[in-house]
């Protein structure tokens, strides 16, 4: 047998990936940042205060005192793990106990529980889609449901974004299979809202089945943050509702919401979850804590939407482009990928911390600084913020 130099690295990729070192050698690398502090409305990083606008910790829950006594006291009475997969040894009583919470709050039969917001999607869309079925998607759903379809044996068909009329055409060619059509509550990079009530009345039509990721939406929209379809009446007519811990809820995981069978089926199909480590004893007892804050403290939700407004405001009256956000997210448009990359620098240069977002989490030439907001900023905080975006935007000719 003869072995010869010229065979191929699967290795050869990674050296010729240069991008990244480009950026982070020009000081233009705004990503994997290490913040030295909790995620509150200030954060330190690399020794000094800076504030956050980078952070999905809407209600500020994160650093809650009682969210923190429950995951201390959570490791005390559990540890810090479950040594295997929900489906085996890893149940505990307080993971069923949050399923039955979280239920209740969302108004649904039944919840499951999963480890990472992620694998939600992932498990609930390739349990529930099968080869003869069609998975009708947003263009511009989170990247988690795509995977969950690539995972899926079935047909994937999108529509333009939140364009009800492409919706309908998409679903007209998808008659006589079974549909799913999953969209976002809350488009995380724009900070747009579904059509929903719409979105259900042509989903009816076709007899589609609805799931919505509420991943942004849950204790942020709706009279009581029980999100998207709280705030547009729609509870009894949206089928699954997805929703994440890392954003109000304080901690990492998520779960699925809906009528019991599905559930049933969902947590003895999905992979993601069957052969998964469960989810630690803090993080559930995080969560649980969380949702008692929600209930017993409606002032964070009145806080988070008084400071939106007030950014939201601030920003159009100094010209910025902020697309048709209607959420904590406020994006800002620069559509050129380097100069969003230079303003978030520069940003974090004067004190503020940014997101930025191109392609391919945005379209190309689309690219944006992405900022959302807490309940705990207060109004000293996000006078800086604007303060800062104004001179940004002067020197980079956005404003």
């Amino acid at each position: 047998m003869v072995v010869t130099d010229n065979h191929k690295s699967i290795f050869d990729k990674c050296s010729r990936f240069e991008l990244a070192k480009g950026l982070i050698s020009s000081g233009l690398y705004p990503y994997f940042r290490p913040i030295e502090s909790a995620q509150d409305p200030e954060v330190i990083m690399y020794g000094r205060k800076i504030v956050m606008v980078g952070s999905n910790n809407y209600l500020g829950l994160t650093n809650h005192p009682k969210v923190k006594e429950a995951a201390v006291a959570a490791i005390m009475k559990y540890g810090t793990g479950c040594a295997g997969s929900r489906f085996l040894n890893g149940t505990l009583d307080i993971h069923v106990e949050l399923e039955d919470k979280l239920a209740r709050f969302i108004g649904k039969e039944a919840a499951l529980i999963f480890t990472t917001g992620f694998q939600v999607n992932l498990g609930t869309i390739s349990a529930l889609v099968g080869k003869d079925d069609v998975v009708v998607l947003d263009k511009l759903d989170h990247a988690s449901i795509i995977d969950g379809c690539r995972l899926s044996y079935g047909s994937v068909r999108k529509f333009r974004h939140n364009d009800m009329e492409d919706y309908e055409r998409v679903l007209m060619q998808s008659q006589g299979k079974g549909i799913l059509t999953v969209v976002d509550g809350v488009f995380s990079m724009e900070g747009d809202i579904v059509k929903l009530p719409d979105l259900v009345k042509i989903a009816k039509k076709y007899g589609s089945k609805i799931m919505v990721d509420d991943a942004h939406g849950i204790g942020v929209l709706g009279r009581t943050g029980r999100g998207t379809a709280q705030k547009f009446g729609l509870e009894n007519e949206v089928d699954l509702i997805m929703g994440t811990y890392s954003k109000s809820l304080a901690s990492i995981g998520g779960f699925i919401a809906g009528d019991k069978d599905i559930i049933h089926f969902i947590q003895h199909m999905a992979r993601p979850l069957i052969f998964s480590a469960s989810p630690t004893p803090a993080s559930v007892a995080s969560v649980s804590a969380a949702l008692d804050i929600i209930e017993s403290e409606p002032e964070r939700l009145a806080a988070l939407w008084r400071n939106t407004s007030k950014m939201l405001a601030g920003f159009k009256d100094m010209g910025f482009q902020v697309g048709l956000t209607e959420s904590p997210i406020i994006p800002i448009l620069v559509g050129d990928d380097i100069l969003a990359f230079k303003m978030a620098m520069m940003l974090q240069d004067i004190g503020v911390f940014v997101n930025v977002a191109v392609s391919p989490a945005v379209a190309p030439g689309k690219a944006l600084v992405r900022t959302s907001y807490m309940a705990t900023h207060t109004d000293e905080h996000l006078d800086i913020v604007l303060e800062a975006f104004y001179k940004t935007g002067k020197e980079f000719g956005v404003i």
